[in-house]
């Protein structure tokens, strides 16, 4: 598996950890399953926390496995 691919499955699954995150960060909000989430601590601030770090990694690793292959084909000129 290519550094590439590796980035771009972190990615997306970031992605959607994030998105499940938001929702269930709204379904607190709108005290909808209040007592499922207070029972495993979850505040909607730990919510909105996990799902802004999951988009930041998200972008990070969809612009470095953009960049990567730039990077590559300009040390496989430089070596040659």
């Amino acid at each position: 598996m290519s550094h590439v691919i590796r980035l771009q499955l972190i990615g997306r699954v970031t992605y959607y950890v994030g998105w499940i995150a938001l929702v269930c960060g709204g379904l607190l909000h709108l005290n909808i399953a209040r007592t499922l989430f207070l029972a495993v601590s979850l505040t909607k601030r730990n919510l909105f926390e996990v799902s802004v770090v999951c988009f930041l990694i998200c972008i990070a690793s969809e612009l470095r496995a953009h960049a990567l292959p730039g990077e590559l084909s300009t040390a496989v000129k430089r070596a040659a």
